[in-house]
């Protein structure tokens, strides 16, 4: 299972994004509609093509930061939202951003990622969000592929990792999942106390 940089640019090359909606997830787009403070410091870490933060930025959101390993990924964002600050795309390991932010948000980096490093992602996030910061997104609940992403997982496995980092304040069925996803997602919303 090769996850590596070039890897993922390949993807991106061969339009092997399958987990790409072209859009804003309707869960997401649901819960940044109720955010009121533009002034929050937010991270999607694992963005790829980064509809959340350009929904985030073209919403008055100021300190949008995405990182991701794919350059193709990061080139694809900046050609579709020019106005995006460059600096605020960071061409990068998740696991060796050194910063602390209000809101991390969860779409599809999770299932991306070698399931060996789900305890270790915890971990991280916790590190990255300051106190009362929430990490927030998206989980697949259901069983999906072992050997290569997206992998799959559900509830029970899912408070494992993170109940020794977080307050669960939000740990259920998503009621309004993208229709291709009815049913095989939980929304979370976890509070670093």
């Amino acid at each position: 299972m090769d996850l590596s940089e070039k890897a993922w640019d390949n993807r991106y090359l061969n339009n092997d994004i399958g987990w790409d909606l072209g859009a804003v997830s309707p869960p997401l787009k649901a819960y940044f509609d109720q955010l009121e403070n533009k002034e929050l410091k937010i991270l999607i870490p694992g963005g790829g093509n980064a509809y959340e933060a350009e929904y985030l930025f073209k919403n008055g959101f100021v300190n949008v930061f995405v990182v991701d390993l794919s350059k193709i990924a990061i080139d694809n964002i900046q050609k579709r939202i020019p106005e995006f600050p460059s600096s605020h795309l960071i061409l990068g390991d998740f696991f060796e951003i050194d910063d602390a932010f209000d809101l991390i948000i969860e779409q599809t980096f999770f299932c991306a990622i070698n399931p060996n490093l789900r305890e270790h992602y915890a971990k991280k996030m916790h590190q990255l969000l300051k106190v009362k910061g929430a990490l927030v997104g998206l989980l697949f609940n259901i069983p999906l592929f072992t050997d290569r992403p997206p992998f799959g997982g559900n509830k029970n496995e899912y408070v494992s990792y993170f109940q020794s980092y977080f307050k669960i304040h939000h740990m259920a069925p998503c009621y309004n999942s993208y229709s291709k996803r009815n049913g095989k997602e939980l929304f979370m919303k976890l509070i670093k106390e």
